[in-house]
C-alpha cells in the first residue's frame, strides 16, 4: 500500500477531535474507521483532555484486516500545549511509528508557534543526493499532525492552506472550498463543510517517489467539516484520500455535533 506514514498526515490530520477553549476541564474519546474500498484496513482513536489552559490529545493507530497479512502497522502520537485566542497552541508532538519489525520515534519541541527542535531515534540513514532537505525557514509558523486541522469558527474553513510538519516532511496541505453534503456520525447527523485537498511537498523527501509523484498529482482528495456542539471549532468528520491501490475512505463513528 502507499506509505502510511506519508498518507498518515492525511489520515493522522485529518483524524482528530480537539477540545472547549473553556477553562473548565474537558475529556473526550473519539473513533475513526479506515477502509480501502469496502475493506476496513484500519482504526484510530483520539482522547483529548483540557485541563484549566492546557491540553494534550493522544492518538492511536492500528492496522487491520489485509494490511496486517502483508505488514503491521501502529502509531501511537500525542500533543500538548496552551490554549491561547481561541487557538492550539503546541509545544511538544510525539509519534512512536511501527511498520513490521522497524519502529521509529519522533519527537517535535515547538516554540512561538514554529518547531524549534526535532530528535528522531533511531536517527535517519544517510539521505540520497535526490533528498531535499529541511531548512530552517521550512520550520517557521508550521502546524503539528494532529492539531492541523481544528479550525476556528472565525473564518472560511476551506480557503487556507495548511504548512504541517511531522519531524521528518514538511509539507503543504491545500483546501479549497467544494460545497456542502449531509453527514451521519454516530448519533450526529447534520451538514458539512465539504473541502477539496492538493498535496504540495516542500522538504523532506526524495525526489522522484512514486508515492509522493503520485499524491501531488491526485485529483479527488476531499475532507469534510461540521462544527462541534462543545467545542465550537470545525472538526474532520470524513475524508477521502485515492492512493494507486483504491481509495481510502475515513470516517467518524461518533461526532460531538
Amino acid at each position: 500500500m502507499v506509505s502510511l506514514r506519508r498518507t498518515g498526515l492525511a489520515l493522522a490530520s485529518f483524524l482528530v477531535l480537539s477540545a472547549s477553549a473553556s477553562a473548565a476541564d474537558y475529556r473526550y474519546d473519539t473513533a475513526y474507521s479506515v477502509s480501502l474500498g469496502i475493506l476496513p484496513i484500519a482504526r484510530l482513536t483520539f482522547r483529548t483532555e483540557v485541563k484549566n489552559d492546557r491540553y494534550e490529545i493522544s492518538g492511536r493507530f492500528r492496522s487491520s484486516g489485509l494490511v496486517d497479512i502483508v505488514r503491521e502497522v501502529s502509531a501511537d502520537s500525542s500533543v500538548s500545549g496552551v490554549f491561547a485566542g481561541n487557538r492550539l497552541k503546541p509545544d511538544l508532538y510525539r509519534l512512536d511509528y511501527t511498520s513490521g519489525k522497524k519502529k521509529s520515534h519522533y519527537t517535535i519541541t515547538y516554540g512561538n508557534g514554529s518547531a524549534i527542535d526535532t530528535k528522531v531515534e533511531p536517527p535517519p540513514k544517510p539521505r540520497p543526493q535526490s533528498w531535499v532537505p529541511v531548512t530552517d525557514a521550512d520550520l517557521k509558523s508550521v502546524l503539528d499532525p494532529i492539531g492541523a486541522l481544528l479550525i476556528s469558527g472565525d473564518g472560511d474553513v476551506c480557503s487556507r492552506t495548511l504548512p504541517i510538519y511531522d519531524g521528518e516532511s514538511r509539507m503543504d496541505l491545500v483546501l479549497s472550498p467544494v460545497g456542502n453534503a449531509p453527514f451521519t456520525a454516530g448519533k450526529a447527523r447534520g451538514e458539512a463543510i465539504v473541502c477539496s485537498v492538493r498535496y504540495v511537498p516542500v522538504s523532506g523527501y526524495k525526489k522522484g517517489r512514486k508515492d509522493i509523484e503520485y499524491l501531488k498529482s491526485v485529483t479527488g482528495m476531499e475532507i469534510w467539516f461540521a462544527k462541534t456542539a462543545t467545542l465550537k471549532l470545525y472538526a474532520p468528520v470524513y475524508a477521502k484520500i485515492p492512493t494507486r491501490y483504491g481509495t481510502v475512505h475515513v470516517s467518524a463513528e461518533a461526532f460531538d455535533g
